[in-house]
């Protein structure tokens, strides 16, 4: 029998932690400021004994008092925490673990390696759903060699299963702030809870558990998976509950912190727990977790899926896997020393015993994201436009370019006006990168001329391409040429409402292959007033 000392060992995630090394025969000291809740907890649980502790306290005379043979820290949130648990296992030679999710925390843990490696401990962070199992997810799906341009990470939680303050306050903690996040082939900012999108989830001969709404999560696989391949691909990771109306009403509360007008939605922890409870007999008992690969192989577009779905109110069993398996490796020797991140140290298959206990079931299957939204639009002609122009539309879920543009401004006061509107650049040369996103119904550009963007919307309808710039859209043929396309305008429209062609803006562009690299020419020419915008350069895949 190891003793083992776990900080939250009666809250929520450190509970269920608290059961499963118990029922293995382990001792747990379930560890918490409130000795009552601790000693209630610890009635029911056979070797299980309360201990009432403050992972900010005295932490060396609980260590000499109990001497455990490892210490877990399931109590959170990890956001803002400081490494004092940590140091003083690390001086003690006590190995430690945690079920941290911060990005932060788990990302830095790797700064007191060298004092780790002395003391002769294992210390490992982030032994959860993320990046332990995350990562793990990750490997199993990369096995098979393609190049990945985008990776996609989404869980959505029951509405019954049960969310601590440490939980709360931990994703409040990033809700409306900015989010550093891999895509388009550079480092952007996302914002916490916004870049909001629908994920369904299904498991083959079962029913699909459909659109549930997720928002962007700040999480240490954003930092760690990029780093993982030599041409860091995109990485989004979003999060949520099943309930739309809960997850919209966060998105609203984002604005105020992303405008800056309050620093931070923690102190509104308490209040969100209360309004949790009330709508605690809404929705299902299932929660579900996907992983979705993109990218090419054999120069075919490839996407390769993983998906979990947990019924029966078992989804909040998972954070809590990846650290009994380590916890095992640990007390049995075969981790070696040093600080560390966990989102290497597992694989699927060691889970699997722990999903076989529960209501818990998995698949990975191949998909085919089928052609890309300019071959569906060119049909055969696509074949026939050169390498360059091929390989920028056919971007699969997430590619970034970088080139230079020269643009010119027309002169006329209602032409500025109206680039000003739309957001397109200013006259000169500039560094051009361009973001291309693409989901089931289209893409979205975001195109950068020395920082300054401008987005557009495109889509197919019918045999045409549509171009969307706010409430305008601008409908394209797409022919092919000696060495390129051209853009031949067809028709345009104020939301809904067709305008007439001659009071179009006109805009004749054209791409073609020059030297290998893919070359683009666009001039915007109102009626009567004149040139509004030309610009007009070169793109290469930014990864080269």
């Amino acid at each position: 029998m190891k003793t083992i000392l776990i900080f939250g060992g009666y809250g929520g995630f450190g509970g269920r932690l608290s059961q499963l090394l118990a029922a293995r025969g382990h001792h747990v000291l379930a560890a918490g400021r409130n000795l009552e809740k601790a000693r209630q907890f610890c009635q029911a649980i056979q070797n299980a004994e309360p201990v009432q502790a403050d992972r900010n306290g005295d932490i060396a005379t609980i260590l000499a008092r109990h001497e455990p043979d490892i210490v877990i820290d399931a109590a959170g949130p990890f956001q803002g925490s400081s490494y004092q648990l940590v140091e003083q296992c690390i001086k003690a030679a006590v190995p430690y673990l945690d079920l941290a999710d911060s990005r932060d925390f788990v990302c830095g843990i790797d700064r007191l390696n060298n004092i780790a490696t002395n003391a002769g401990v294992p210390v490992i962070s982030g032994a959860s759903s993320v990046p332990a199992l995350s990562g793990a997810v990750i490997r199993h799906l990369a096995s098979e060699p393609f190049r990945i341009q985008a990776i996609e990470i989404a869980i959505s939680a029951s509405n019954k299963a049960a969310a601590g303050p440490s939980v709360s306050k931990a994703i409040l903690s990033y809700v409306g702030k900015p989010i550093t996040i891999r895509r388009g082939g550079q480092w952007q900012t996302g914002y916490g809870w916004q870049d909001m999108g629908h994920v369904s989830f299904a498991l083959h001969g079962s029913p699909v558990i459909d659109n549930r709404l997720v928002g962007l999560a700040d999480v240490p696989d954003l930092d760690l998976v990029p780093r993982q391949f030599a041409n860091q691909p995109a990485v989004h990771f979003r999060a949520g509950t099943e309930l739309g109306f809960q997850n919209r009403a966060l998105w609203l509360a984002s604005w105020p912190v992303r405008w800056g007008w309050i620093g931070s939605l923690k102190p509104m922890a308490k209040a969100l727990l209360r309004l949790q409870n009330m709508t605690r007999a809404m929705g299902s008992d299932i929660s579900a977790m996907k992983v979705d690969l993109f990218g090419h192989k054999d120069d075919q577009p490839c996407q390769k899926s993983w998906t979990l779905i947990a019924r029966k109110g078992d989804g909040p069993q998972i954070p809590t896997f990846a650290a009994v398996i380590l916890t095992e490796k640990i007390l049995q020797g075969q981790l070696e020393s040093g600080a560390y991140d966990a989102s290497k140290l597992l694989t699927v298959a060691e889970f699997q015993p722990l999903f076989d206990g529960y209501a818990i079931s998995h698949q990975t299957r191949a998909v085919d994201p089928g052609p890309s939204l300019y071959q569906r639009v060119m049909g055969s002609e696509f074949t026939k436009l050169p390498s360059s122009l091929q390989k920028l539309h056919s971007v699969v879920r997430d590619g970034g370019f970088r080139g230079k543009a020269q643009v010119a401004n027309g002169t006329n006061p209602f032409a500025k006006l109206a680039a000003k509107i739309f957001g397109f650049p200013s006259a000169g040369v500039h560094d051009l990168n361009v973001h291309i996103a693409v989901d089931e119904t289209g893409e979205t550009w975001t195109r950068r001329f020395s920082g300054n963007a401008f987005s557009s919307r495109l889509q197919k309808t019918g045999d045409h391409l549509t171009e969307r710039f706010g409430p305008f859209q601008f409908l394209f043929a797409l022919p092919s040429t000696d060495n390129g396309l051209r853009m031949e305008m067809t028709g345009w429209k104020f939301w809904f409402v067709p305008l007439p062609l001659f009071l179009a803006p006109q805009s004749p562009a054209s791409e073609w292959d020059g030297d290998g690299k893919f070359h683009f020419d666009v001039p915007i020419i109102l009626p009567v007033v004149g040139l509004m915008v030309h610009y007009h350069g070169w793109l290469e895949p930014t990864e080269s």
